[in-house]
């Protein structure tokens, strides 16, 4: 026994996290290559390594998956100290290079001359599609504003195709439960946000981030887009570019008349504050959520005028009143304090009414002893708790959106 876990101890160094050992990079500039300060690393890697997010086989295990920053060539290499197939017989290492190449699409380069050739092409590479939007973020390090755009693209965009299947490996390392769309269909639109930059004296383009959106049909006439996918890049987040998507996506879709509402497809926490954040910033000047019509509570008004002028959900839009009315409440007040309260208490508790509905049910057809049992796991102080514990993670949230909406 002692021997056999002396060899495990000496394998168990040959593992690897392979969220550390995947070093990504947008390169720009041939120094890029070798500044630390450009690579960033994956959120996750379990959709290709396992949920043990580990790579077995190798010490000092680095993957290399660096990407020219507008067209995103790609270049793919692995680097190690030692492999375990050098040191120990019948022991097979991981086969990292065939993982990897499941995900990202044939062409990539693998010598960094090849790579930094392809650098100089850069020059030529445009977005894609139509252009939406050009806003600006002030860039404290540069002390200059710097210039972004918004672009709806399809895959008739020659070139979009193989741009699209590097882009999406993205979405591996940093959406958790991603997967790869069917680009072939046609009801889907693609938005992306590029930075425009100067080298040499000529304009180029960087890559920020997109948004994939599909078009579902709602009978008879209308559709209804739903959000499939949304990744700002790591270099780029915490700018405000993923405001700027959204809001430039939203009204892209408030323009047709044949759009029913927007919605979105397993929202991610992140998501929502972002969406919260853009819809209420495009609600509150309609009429229907003045301050006065706010303090009189969540009405049929505010869920048509949201729904025809913003294609807001009725969900969405009583998420927004929620948020808005906190803004026109003085929590200060005992009274408005309280009628707040019972406000989003009196949607919040619905789940809980089900419950007690039933048990009603359960008090008619369930033994004694079986009665017992199910009134054991629906303990009301417990309800009572929760129920107050959600309402104050609300508030907390609603806060949030607003101190940024102040900002903005």
């Amino acid at each position: 026994m002692a021997g056999l876990s002396a060899m495990e101890k000496k394998l168990a160094e040959f593992k690897c996290n392979t969220n550390e050992a995947i070093q990504l990079k947008l390169v720009r500039f041939p120094e890029d290559l070798e500044d630390d300060s450009t690579t960033f690393n994956p959120e996750y890697s379990h959709q290709v390594f396992g949920d043990d997010e580990v790579a077995f086989g190798y010490k000092g295990l680095k993957i290399l998956l660096y990407y020219n920053a507008g067209n995103l060539s790609t270049l793919f290499r692995i680097q190690y100290t030692s492999k375990v197939n050098e040191n120990f017989d019948c022991v097979e290492a991981d086969d990292v290079e065939s993982k990897i190449r499941k995900i990202i699409p044939p062409g990539f380069c693998t010598s960094t001359d090849d790579f930094v050739s392809l650098l100089e092409k850069e020059v030529n590479f445009k977005p894609f599609g139509t252009l939406l939007h050009t806003y600006s973020v002030h860039n404290e390090e540069a002390g200059e504003d710097i210039t972004y755009q918004i672009y709806q693209a399809d895959m008739t965009c020659p070139g979009f195709r193989e741009y699209h299947e590097r882009l999406q490996t993205f979405l591996m390392w940093f959406i958790e439960t991603a997967s790869f769309i069917d680009v072939d269909d046609e009801r889907w639109n693609y938005f992306l946000v590029f930075e425009k930059y100067n080298k040499d004296g000529a304009t180029l383009f960087a890559t920020v981030g997109y948004m994939t959106v599909y078009n579902y049909y709602v009978y008879p006439d209308k559709t209804r887009p739903r959000v499939s996918q949304m990744l700002i890049l790591p270099p780029f987040q915490g700018e405000g570019h993923g405001a700027q998507l959204f809001e430039t996506v939203h009204r892209y879709y408030m323009s047709s008349p044949t759009v029913l509402d927007i919605t979105a497809e397993d929202p991610s926490e992140n998501y929502v504050k972002l969406r919260d954040f853009v819809l209420v910033k495009l609600c509150q000047d309609l009429p229907c959520f003045s301050s006065e019509k706010l303090m009189q509570g969540f009405n049929q008004e505010m869920v048509t005028e949201a729904q025809q002028k913003l294609k807001i959900n009725k969900q969405h839009t009583r998420r927004v009143y929620e948020i808005l009315r906190l803004r026109a409440t003085d929590m200060g007040d005992p009274e408005q304090s309280r009628g707040y309260r019972l406000d989003i208490k009196k949607r919040l508790i619905g789940p809980y009414k089900k419950k007690q509905r039933e048990l009603a049910k359960m008090r008619r057809c369930l033994r004694p002893e079986e009665l017992t049992n199910q009134l054991n796991q629906i303990d009301l102080n417990m309800q009572h708790e929760q129920l107050e514990e959600s309402f104050q993670q609300l508030v907390s949230d609603y806060r949030r959106v607003l101190e940024r909406l102040a900002q903005a």
